[in-house]
């Protein structure tokens, strides 16, 4: 099974949750790793930070911290924990330890995630029951690691940043931000299980538009991924159907277009067309490649420009700022055009 095929099924499991009370009876509710879920997937209804620490030992219990990027959700649930409840966290995460130490990452970045007002002290005081993450802690203390909403869409570089590198020879400065990847999508569901705020689901949101991509499955991906969590948990989430309504009036014409989408498979419950469109298109494009390439043909068919040799050896190496082609006015080598096709 693929990670973002793994990853969807970890998200299916809490999408098919029904809402209960979020109290915790361990005899009925940390069995199982399902049980669990389905518990956080109810929390918001019905907060219960005290049944917390329990949640956290049950999923060590079964493995579930052992591979960093399917446990996004859970990183992200609890920090929405400690962010809504400041006065109890440090009470909380006392109750959560000792872990092991394989999974002590996780309280962590949940601390160093949740924008607690004294989060950065809160890392200091735990220091010492988590042995095995002290260069972990250093970094997000020293800003090395970004935190949950220290997150760029698209990282940007400056021209003079640019210019720079060139002349120095050094390379880029690499941003501190998060990037979009379905750990960080996981995340933000979790955050808001914990706390039903709508900044995670904003953030959600701007992910959207890669529905639509033409170019990059791993983009494709991500964006079917956030329409469809959104639709799914949306058809059984009044609270959210109405803040998707409400943002696609203030949204851009793109991000408005998808969320349509997504409301009226929420409204009808038929997600499963969703998940199907969404299939199709990534299987497309893994066996078509990116439209830009496919493009080269045409463009050399009808004669509306050309590309010139260099720019198609790189971009058939990967070199390519953007991964787009250099497209110049002039004739087309034709012996360069086959070589492109070949790529495909």
């Amino acid at each position: 099974m693929s990670r973002s095929k793994a990853i969807l099924v970890t998200i299916l499991m809490l999408l098919v949750a029904a809402p209960a009370s979020a109290a915790v009876n361990p005899l009925v509710d940390l069995v199982s790793l399902d049980s669990v879920m389905r518990w956080i997937n109810a929390y918001r209804t019905n907060p219960d930070p005290s049944g917390v620490p329990a949640a956290v030992k049950a999923l060590s219990r079964f493995g579930s911290f052992k591979d960093p990027e399917q446990s996004g959700v859970f990183v992200g649930f609890l920090a929405g924990v400690i962010a809504t409840n400041p006065d109890k966290a440090d009470q909380l995460v006392n109750k959560m330890l000792p872990l092991p130490p394989g999974d002590q990452w996780v309280v962590v970045r949940a601390i160093a995630y949740s924008g607690h007002p004294d989060w950065r002290n809160m890392l200091r005081r735990f220091a010492a029951k988590l042995p095995a993450r002290q260069v972990l802690i250093d970094k997000y203390l020293t800003g090395q690691l970004p935190r949950l909403y220290q997150y760029e869409k698209e990282p940007s570089i400056s021209t003079w940043d640019t210019v720079k590198s060139k002349v120095t020879g050094k390379d880029l400065p690499k941003a501190h931000v998060l990037e979009p990847s379905p750990e960080l999508l996981d995340t933000y569901w979790g955050y808001y299980f914990a706390t039903g705020h709508a900044r995670p689901i904003s953030r959600i949101i701007e992910m959207l538009p890669w529905s639509l991509e033409v170019d990059s499955v791993d983009k494709l991906t991500l964006g079917s991924m956030a329409k469809y969590t959104l639709a799914s948990n949306a058809s059984r989430d009044p609270e959210l159907l109405v803040a998707l309504r409400e943002t696609r009036e203030r949204t851009t014409k793109e991000t408005a277009k998808v969320l349509t989408q997504v409301i009226d498979a929420a409204d009808t419950v038929d997600t499963a067309k969703l998940r199907k469109e969404a299939m199709a298109a990534i299987e497309e494009l893994r066996r078509k490649g990116p439209a830009y390439r496919r493009n080269v043909s045409w463009w050399g068919q009808i004669g509306q420009g050309a590309l010139a040799v260099g720019c198609i050896a790189a971009a058939a190496t990967g070199q390519v700022y953007l991964g787009l082609p250099c497209v110049i006015t002039g004739g087309v080598s034709s012996a360069a055009l086959s070589s492109w096709e070949k790529q495909q």
